[in-house]
């Protein structure tokens, strides 16, 4: 009879969860849970931001409003990434080795012309669905919209969100991320914010214009063509000319190029963006698919009407293609976006609304890191390579604008307090809307900086969530050596590849300016090198005493190049002046720090290189964990 009745009570409870799932499925249902971090918008940075989070213990959720994520990456069609080839930092190292692995090479990336890495947005979006999957810490809401948004007595956000099925999830979180595409969760949650150009009196930055204005980039509806073998030519779109698209490439129609120096034939131009499986991305800025179009302060209601005139636009040039360029077999995809159109879910909006963070990275920390009132190149999270370049050719106001094709700066790394708003708390703010200018956006936009932006946002995340703080007061230095130990960059130095021994070491006096690197334009490449091989010179240690400033060791008159010798008597004096007394015997210290590095050593009156100096600093004084930084890449002392 026990048996019975547990059996008739089991029953009883099966039947209940039966019914209870029935219904929700016939009309809605309200759902409750918590998470220690909640994000926005499961694009290139939302998604590096919660994967980061997850592996770093915090539990964290993904809203997304598309069925895919990777953002720019997939759901807008960017497939064809810009910048950072030869610095594979974190999370875009790790995508771009997945892709290797997918089609089997990475040759077999070197499709087009525009790129080293291109790929299938469906692709993309697999793989990120596939590194999501393995986070147990890491949830991930599709087809899902943001509701309301407020904080309850406890400080806690609690957001309302919605799901494609009507069903309402209330979601609890103690930190927010921003990762949408135009910083929407910004704007909601009362963070100050800019839009558009500021002026160079605001920037102090050369070629900013001299008033602001409101101008951003264009936005661009991608297509990603796939050759049918047969004519698939479209229906004329409404209002088509093609003299709007005439000069996208050498041919009869184009008689008045607005970029002359610019023209390619059709060949060119339509394998610029070739892509695996014999598709054809279409995202070409000449003349072409670009349009300019403001959406940022409108209702997602006027966003969606808006965007129909972009869509329009880009299929007129598809129409040109096949018509006036000869490319009739050429048509859109059928097998890449599940959309009724066959066009991105999103376009591809190079800038939204940019915070007013802890600080702004403008121009002149890039092109002379050294010479800024603030060192933020010692909060440095994230490394890029991009030439400042800014999409205005669609642009027809009357507004003169900076001409920023391909600005060359040198490569830079990104300060951690772009990130973090100053008037809203337990938030970060990731993807394009981070504290930069205007004129640094567009090198900060492209997709490798971005996903390493996300992982330093889901860093910082859940750091603050461990130890119950704000993202405010996060130690500059837990963030880096936490990126660091996921494979990222703190600076773009290109003296070694990322699993050489030396490379930490490096980077982390790189971060303390004990030695400073070199930025160089060498033909179109942007880079930063340390200069580890050349010899150390007794004119380069200000670094030093920036960080030791009781240093009192004198060289010799004469010297120009240091010794072994010098270097050691260097590193006992700092020990001796500044009350460092755990550390003995530098002599012995130091030739076990060579044969660690498989690095001969004659005698001590050899020269010592800036990279073996590097080495020793690092490994006996570690000024990178002696001194934390404040935001602003002053010296917080630990004693």
């Amino acid at each position: 009879m026990v048996r019975l009745r547990t059996n008739n009570a089991l029953n009883l409870i099966i039947n209940f969860i039966f019914v209870a799932i029935l219904l929700c499925n016939i009309t809605s249902c309200q759902t409750k849970e918590s998470t220690d971090i909640l994000i926005f918008g499961g694009g290139a940075s939302g998604v590096s931001s919660g994967v980061q989070a997850a592996r770093m213990g915090a539990k964290a959720i993904i809203i997304e409003e598309t069925p895919w994520v990777g953002g720019m990456l997939t759901s807008a069609g960017v497939s064809a990434i810009d910048g950072n080839n030869d610095l594979p930092a974190g999370m875009w190292g790790e995508f771009r080795d997945s892709l290797i692995s997918h089609y089997g090479s990475d040759t077999a990336l070197q499709t087009g012309w525009v790129s080293y890495v291109q790929f299938e947005p469906s692709v993309g979006n697999k793989i990120f669905r596939d590194i999501i999957a393995k986070e147990e810490n890491l949830q991930l809401h599709l087809n899902t919209r943001l509701q309301s948004l407020s904080k309850n007595n406890e400080g806690k956000w609690v957001a309302q969100v919605s799901d494609d099925k009507g069903n309402i999830h209330e979601i609890t979180a103690s930190l927010i991320i921003d990762a949408t595409e135009l910083g929407d969760i910004a704007k909601l949650t009362g963070v100050k914010y800019d839009i558009g150009m500021e002026s160079r009196e605001v920037t102090k930055e050369d070629i900013a214009p001299e008033e602001a204005n409101g101008i951003i980039q264009d936005l661009t509806y991608v297509a990603v063509l796939k050759d049918y073998g047969k004519d698939v030519t479209i229906e004329k779109p409404e209002g088509y000319d093609p003299l709007k698209y005439a000069c996208s490439a050498i041919n009869e129609l184009c008689t008045n190029p607005s970029e002359p120096d610019r023209m390619w034939s059709p060949e060119m131009m339509i394998t610029y963006g070739k892509l695996p499986g014999n598709k054809y991305m279409i995202n070409w800025p000449i003349e072409g698919n670009d349009y300019y179009l403001n959406i940022i302060e409108m209702s997602a209601e006027e966003r969606e009407e808006a965007l129909k005139e972009a869509k329009n636009f880009t299929l007129g040039f598809l129409y040109f293609l096949q018509t006036e360029l000869g490319f009739n077999t050429l048509g859109l995809a059928d097998d890449e976006f599940p959309t009724a159109d066959k066009l991105p879910f999103i376009p591809y909006h190079r800038e939204s609304r940019r915070i007013k963070g802890e600080v702004r990275f403008t121009l002149n920390h890039i092109t002379a890191p050294y010479d800024q009132e603030e060192a933020l190149y010692r909060t440095s999270i994230a490394v890029g390579d991009y030439p400042v370049d800014h999409h205005h050719a669609r642009y027809t106001g009357e507004e003169e604008l900076p001409r920023l094709y391909f600005h060359p700066v040198p490569s830079f790394g990104l300060p951690l307090g772009t990130l973090i708003p100053t008037d809203v708390d337990n938030m970060i703010v990731a993807e394009k809307s981070i504290s930069v200018s205007n004129i640094v956006n567009g090198t900060t936009r492209l997709q490798p900086v971005v996903l390493q932006i996300g992982t330093a946002a889901g860093t910082v995340a859940a750091l603050a969530s461990k130890g119950n703080i704000s993202p405010s007061q996060v130690s500059v230095r837990e963030v880096q050596k936490a990126i660091l130990d996921a494979g990222g960059y703190l600076l773009p130095y290109l003296d070694v590849a990322k699993d050489d021994n030396r490379f930490k070491a490096y980077q982390r006096i790189g971060a303390t300016g004990i030695l400073k690197g070199e930025g160089r334009n060498v033909g179109w490449a942007n880079q930063t090198w340390l200069r580890a091989d050349t010899l150390l010179l007794s004119t380069e240690l200000d670094g030093l005493k920036e960080n030791y400033p009781k240093m009192t060791y004198q060289l010799p008159n004469d010297t120009i190049a240091l010794t072994v010798n010098d270097a050691i008597g260097v590193i006992e004096n700092i020990i001796s002046t500044h009350g460092i007394d755990n550390i003995t015997d530098v002599k012995s210290l130091a030739n076990n720090i060579f044969k660690e590095y498989n690095i001969t050593i004659e005698n001590n009156l050899q020269n010592i290189t800036r990279g073996e100096f590097a080495l020793l600093i690092d490994a006996i004084l570690n000024p990178f964990e002696y001194q934390d930084v404040s935001l602003h890449g002053q010296f917080i002392n630990k004693e």
